[in-house]
This record gives C-alpha cells, sequence and structure tokens, in this order.
C-alpha cells in the first residue's frame, strides 16, 4: 500500500491520508481535510456513531449504505491502484484519523 492517498468522489478532493502506522489489518492514517470533505463529513460520523452490539448489522447497513452511494475512491499519491471504497477497502474514519482496510 502507497503512504498517502487522495479520497475522490468523482474528480472532487474529499481529503488526503498519510500512512503512519499498520495494525494488520488495517492501516493507521491521519485525515487532512480536502475541499469535499464537508459534503460527506456527517455520514462519516453517524458511521462512527455506531458503538457496541450490532448483532444483526442493521444498524451499521443503515449508516454505510448513504457512503457507499457516493462512489468514494482511494487514488494513491506515490505509485498504485486506485481503490474503491467498500469494494477493495473499507475506509472508517474517526475525527482526524482514518483506518483503511483493505
Amino acid at each position: 500500500m502507497p503512504s498517502t492517498w487522495w479520497r475522490m468522489r468523482g474528480e472532487a478532493r474529499v481529503g488526503e491520508l498519510r500512512q503512519y502506522g499498520v495494525d494488520q489489518p488495517t492501516f493507521l492514517c491521519l485525515l487532512a481535510p480536502g475541499p469535499g470533505w464537508d459534503d460527506v463529513r456527517a455520514l462519516f460520523e453517524a458511521w462512527a456513531a455506531v458503538r457496541g452490539p450490532d448483532l444483526d448489522g442493521s444498524r451499521n447497513a443503515e449508516a454505510i449504505g448513504p457512503l457507499m452511494d457516493l462512489g468514494l475512491t482511494l487514488h494513491p499519491v506515490d505509485v498504485g491502484t486506485r481503490l474503491s471504497c467498500f469494494r477493495d477497502c473499507i475506509p472508517r474514519i474517526h475525527g482526524s484519523t482514518a483506518r483503511p482496510r483493505r
């Protein structure tokens, strides 16, 4: 995995993820919000707010659905392959940290 990705929504840069470590199976990153962040922030905050047992997965599914509809991608800044969020990786964001998982 590259060390820096741009999170994109179409041609709009939502943010930049800068990897600072690994906690398998996730990559530990800092989030630098981009010009499109305000349009998606509430959706990531709603997903981050899902805590505790979710035995049937319905609370997570309800929070993830609108995020999946955005068509977000991760583009490596240096070398690598573009990843489609929720198909190629799971992009958890909590405040200023991100934990993409492949």
